[in-house]
């Protein structure tokens, strides 16, 4: 879902949609790419911790203050926004994850390595989704090397016993794997597929009313989950 959208499902109004939006893609980038703070648009970015570090250099330039300050705090609003977005719209972010895993002290050395391997999608939990579904869980699609090993129940509302358990999850093509992933598709107790309204452009995406998936029962509590909490149901 892009910035503008996430803020108009929010419940922005669209005057401040489009300033907050023109402000990340102009103004904002313009003085962090001219400052030598990035390379690249701020919408580039889908790591919320690295945009705060970003940000935080952002707000230390003299422009930036000046301007903020003269709009009444609306750069500041606008950065504040946009990293609320890639917080709640890009779901986790796996490097917050991995030094979530590595400093615990209850975990031991081989449940780290599992769960780290686990959360970049490699290691023994890809493995035993490629044995079990042989191909993606939707589409059969068969090359499984562009395939992701994606999570049902979020990575961060699971514990570690439902990280590392196949049954809570899918292998899935790239294009499935994100639209799951920010809800805006999940599947009923019968397998079929839900779309939200929210998804655009489902046909250039290949979704259709008509995909689906062979669920068991051990997948089903996962699934309810996603559907209950994760699946964007309402515009």
């Amino acid at each position: 879902m892009k910035f503008e959208d996430w803020m108009l499902y929010r419940g922005l109004s669209l005057s401040s949609v489009k300033k907050y939006d023109g402000a990340i893609r102009g103004a904002l980038s313009d003085w962090a790419i001219k400052n030598g703070i990035i390379s690249f648009p701020l919408t580039s970015l889908v790591s919320n911790t690295s945009f705060e570090l970003i940000a935080s250099q952002i707000r230390k330039l003299q422009v930036y203050q000046e301007r903020n300050e003269r709009g009444h705090g609306m750069y500041n609003a606008a950065l504040a926004k946009f990293s609320e977005y890639l917080f709640e719209d890009h779901g986790v972010d796996v490097e917050k994850d991995i030094d979530e895993i590595l400093i615990s002290v209850e975990t031991s050395i081989t449940e780290k390595s599992n769960l780290i391997k686990a959360r970049v999608g490699q290691g023994g939990f890809r493995q035993k989704l490629v044995l079990y579904w042989k191909g993606c869980s939707v589409t059969g699609i068969k090359e499984t090397s562009l395939l992701v090993a994606s999570h049902i129940k979020p990575w961060s509302v699971s514990n570690n016993k439902e990280r590392l358990d196949p049954f809570n999850g899918l292998l899935l093509t790239p294009n499935l794997d994100k639209v799951f992933d920010l809800g805006l598709i999940s599947f009923d107790q019968t397998g079929k597929i839900l779309i939200s309204p929210l998804l655009r452009e489902t046909e250039k995406l290949g979704i259709s009313a008509s995909l689906e998936l062979v669920m068991t029962d051990r997948h089903e509590p996962y699934m309810k989950f996603h559907r209950t909490e994760v699946f964007r149901q309402t515009c």
